[in-house]
Parts: structure tokens; sequence; C-alpha cells
């Protein structure tokens, strides 16, 4: 490929080993993300029932806290897979912009990490308001690297990798106001912690989890149609040859089991 993967031994052709390799990752990372939520989601209907005892809840809610790590870390490698990916298709990146995709996933992964298991720390709220400022300046820097990328054609071999940045933004945005409205089930939840809970504080979950939940379903959603683009690949040059990578996938690992 041109660019930045002439010469480059980290990248090749597309489906070859080392974009088969990180295609199964970015699936992965998609697989895990949508699984884990629905699994939290689904949890929750468990700690607001309220015929289950408050430690029986509690612990409900113990397992839902350790469900919800995975989609957030999940999250938080997708563009640096995603960046990776893109460059199999043409799209190359300068090396202080490939440099800043590269570590960004590892860098906020580590600190998503250090929120679940160091939540108690004195330095956790500064970390918390920084995460969510973060989240903020990324969802606009990736609608002005859209934007600009667009408007300069560099994206003309990959057009659907438009729709698919925004479309993360946007499940980057759903998850913020999820942060938002979340606050009244979170002090359930320390309310189950400690054996009771009164019945305005359940209330107060009920409502939260319902102002909740429509942000949940968007970013379901969006995870869906992010994998209709990365399969399809809408606009991909020439038409004729537009076959999803995950089809290519698919038929090496066959191949082998069919003869």
């Amino acid at each position: 490929m041109a660019g930045l993967l002439e010469g480059n031994p980290m990248y090749g052709a597309e489906g070859d080993l080392g974009h088969t390799i990180w295609l199964i990752l970015h699936l992965v990372l998609f697989a895990y993300w949508l699984g884990g939520d629905i699994g939290v989601f689904y949890s929750t209907r468990i700690i607001l029932n309220r015929s289950h005892s408050a430690p029986q809840r509690f612990m409900a809610s113990r397992i839902m806290l350790w469900i919800d790590l995975l989609p957030r870390l999940c999250l938080s490698m997708m563009l640096t897979v995603g960046g990776i990916l893109s460059e199999y298709v043409g799209v190359s990146h300068p090396p202080w912009q490939l440099a800043m995709i590269v570590l960004l996933g590892p860098v906020w992964f580590t600190a998503l990490l250090i929120m679940h298991f160091k939540h108690n720390a004195s330095f956790m709220p500064t970390l918390t308001k920084l995460d969510l400022w973060f989240r903020w300046f990324l969802i606009a820097a990736i609608v002005a690297s859209v934007w600009w990328s667009v408007s300069t054609g560099r994206l003309d071999n990959a057009p659907w990798l438009a729709p698919k940045l925004i479309v993360f933004a946007l499940m980057v945005l759903c998850g913020v106001m999820v942060r938002l409205y979340i606050p009244g089930f979170i002090a359930g939840v320390r309310a189950l912690s400690q054996g009771s809970i009164t019945e305005e504080q359940d209330d107060a979950m009920r409502h939260s989890i319902h102002r909740v939940r429509p942000w949940v379903f968007a970013i379901w959603a969006g995870l869906i149609a992010e994998a209709f683009l990365g399969i399809y690949k809408p606009g991909a040059p020439p038409a004729a040859e537009a076959t999803g990578s995950l089809t290519h996938v698919i038929q090496g690992i066959a191949a082998p089991l069919l003869g």
C-alpha cells in the first residue's frame, strides 16, 4: 500500500495474516461490547426487582459492575484497532497521527482499569472528570476529522469510514448521557450495600434506569450500524469488488474444514 504502509512490516495488503488478526480483534471488541452491554442491561432488572433481598440485589450489582467493565474497555480500544485497519484500505496517517491512534487505546484502556480498581482513591474525582472531558473532546475531534477528511477527498477510497466514525462519536455521546442520568441508580446501589434501601431511593433507581435505557438502546443500534457499514462497505470502489472483509475471514476459516 502507499504512504505509511510501504516498507512497514506492521502492515500489508487487505486479507493477509496481519490484516486478518486486526480484523478478528475488531470483531472481538464488537462482540464483547454488545454482549457485555446486554448482560449489564439484564442485571439491572434483577437489581430493581424488589422481591429480592437487599444483599441479593447488591450482589447482582457487583456482578453488573464487573460485566460493565468489558464494554468500556472495548470502547477504549476501538479507535486504535479501527485506525490500524484503515491503513489496510488506503487511508494513510502521518507518523504523529498514527502514533496518537496507536497510543490512544492502551492509554485509555489503562485509565479505565485504574478507575475500576482504584475507585476509592483520592485522585478518582479528578480522573473521572478528565475522562468525561476527554470524551467530549473525542466527540468534537472525530466530527472535525471526518469533515476535513471528506472535504479533502482523503476517504475517497474508503467512504464508509466517514459514517462509521460519526456513528462511533454518537455512541460516545450516548455514553456521556448515560453518565448524566445514572447517579440515581448508583445512589441506590450504595444504599443496597448497607443492607437496606428506602422506597424513595428505590423509586429513584427505577427512574434513573428508565432515563438511561433509550441511550443504551441507541448504543446497541449504533453497534449494529457499525457492523453493517464495516461488512457492506457502501460506496467502496469498485462496487463489484466491495465484498466485506468479514466474508474473506469466514471463507479462510471454513476452507480447511470443508476441504
